[in-house]
């Protein structure tokens, strides 16, 4: 946020905060007292921890976002929106720092590095169903957690490799993001400071495989490769790219082929804060995306279509670490933008 000062003063029993940066004096809305116990409880449950000088900040930032969290499932509950937010563990960040901290997805094809990169055909005579799941088959891992490190493509690149290994073996084995994150860079990927899918599923077929999550774990941070060939959970010969910004060939390749790595716009509050429901956020961007995710199915309630999407946010965002986010309305949020899953 810039700032350099936070300076407290109490007025008729109310806290005002005023934050100075380098460019103006900023003051936030009086801070509610009502709110100390609620306040308490949230930093407990999140495990949350601040300098003195940081606790006024967040909490003026978190008592906004409560205060935009009351009024939309207000409104949600009323039926005007399918879909409900809640103080989950960033809700005491502005939706900036948010993004800067856990989206940093930039799409940059590259077609000499993408060598094995093919496109999926469609079959015109293939009749989908209504819904699809691919947790109930067997098909995904549990929902992982990036942590700060902005390693949302190697989440999306290990779940759907998951899904195709899965299908080729019956056997479910967890592959290791780590292993993307410390060894991928000659690919064009860059640890925790972001990478693409494809880029990921390219080191895999130029490295002979890729190691499971047992014998490389999670780390949250960048570091020294130390993949080990007798430790390979999973190999890939190619990869396919999905028709852009098409819908329907997301939903057959879905439907057919199983889990699918999509990369989204989730730069909003409403993606930041999401809590439950069929997700529908009409300034969402079909080309400014940020978050690679991975599509595991798709459904429809009370007439609303809708894709089942795993995030890597740990299970205590959202539907348990899902979200289910409009289908079939303009490509929203850009979930056919770019789409594509590994061969095996």
């Amino acid at each position: 946020m810039g700032i350099t000062a936070c300076v407290k003063s109490q007025l008729n029993r109310t806290l005002f905060y005023h934050t100075i940066n380098e460019d103006a004096v900023y003051c936030t809305l009086a801070l509610d007292i009502t709110l100390n116990q609620h306040w308490k409880l949230w930093k407990e449950t999140h495990n949350k921890h601040y300098s003195d000088v940081e606790e006024h900040i967040r909490r003026a930032i978190w008592e906004s976002n409560l205060k935009q969290v009351q009024k939309h499932n207000l409104q949600a509950d009323l039926g005007v929106y399918t879909y409900w937010l809640g103080m989950n563990k960033f809700a005491d960040l502005t939706v900036i720092e948010f993004a800067k901290m856990m989206n940093s997805y930039k799409v940059t094809m590259n077609d000499q590095r993408n060598k094995d990169r093919h496109e999926f055909t469609r079959n015109p005579t293939v009749k989908l169903p209504d819904t699809v799941d691919w947790r109930e088959k067997g098909y995904v891992t549990p929902v992982k957690e990036q942590g700060q490190c902005t390693s949302d493509w190697a989440f999306s690149a290990t779940g759907s490799l998951e899904g195709q290994h899965f299908n080729a073996t019956g056997k479910l084995v967890s592959l290791s993001e780590q292993n993307l994150v410390d060894c991928s860079g000659k690919q064009g990927n860059m640890g925790c400071v972001g990478g693409e899918v494809n880029q990921a599923f390219q080191y895999i077929k130029d490295n002979s495989g890729i190691d499971t999550e047992d014998s490389y774990p999670y780390e949250d941070d960048d570091n020294q490769c130390r993949f080990k060939a007798e430790t390979v959970g999973a190999t890939v010969t190619g990869f396919n790219n999905i028709q852009s910004k098409n819908e329907s060939a997301l939903q057959e390749a879905v439907a057919t082929i199983g889990p699918i790595s999509v990369v989204i716009d989730a730069s909003h509050r409403s993606f930041q804060l999401y809590k439950q429901g069929v997700y529908h956020e009409p300034f969402c961007s079909q080309i400014h995306l940020d978050l690679a995710v991975l599509a595991v199915g798709y459904g429809t309630e009370s007439g609303k279509d809708y894709w089942i999407v795993k995030n890597n946010w740990g299970v205590n965002w959202g539907e348990k670490g899902y979200i289910r986010m409009t289908r079939n309305k303009r490509n929203e949020c850009g979930i056919a933008t770019s789409a594509s899953y590994p061969l095996v």
